[in-house]
């Protein structure tokens, strides 16, 4: 995944920082309460692209019922965190060095 380039929108961004990178839960209830400026669908759309991607878990199948959705628990995919904390941060990633040695 490192050599591929993670493009996030600014909702995708907002969603993720308020779910957290460390791998703890949180609720649907909690979510619309740390990303006021998204309407409850909106949330709702950026949390199922993110699903389909792979990079957020909920412990439900189905994101259609808005007041299900509250009692709904998320969490990023611990195998995501490292390169989705880059994509946020993008300033935060060192340049690789090059592994050659110049002889003389």
């Amino acid at each position: 995944m490192s050599d591929k380039e993670l493009n996030l929108d600014g909702g995708e961004i907002s969603v993720l920082k308020a779910i957290g990178l460390s791998g703890s839960e949180v609720t649907g209830e909690d979510l619309l309460k740390r990303v006021p400026d998204q309407e409850a669908a909106e949330l709702l759309d950026t949390l199922r692209g993110l699903i389909s991607l792979g990079y957020v878990e909920c412990d439900s199948d189905s994101l259609n019922d808005s007041d299900a959705f509250k009692h709904y628990h998320f969490h990023v995919n611990s195998g995501y965190a490292k390169d989705l904390r880059d994509a946020m941060n993008p300033q935060r990633v060192a340049p690789t060095k090059s592994k050659r040695v110049r002889r003389e």
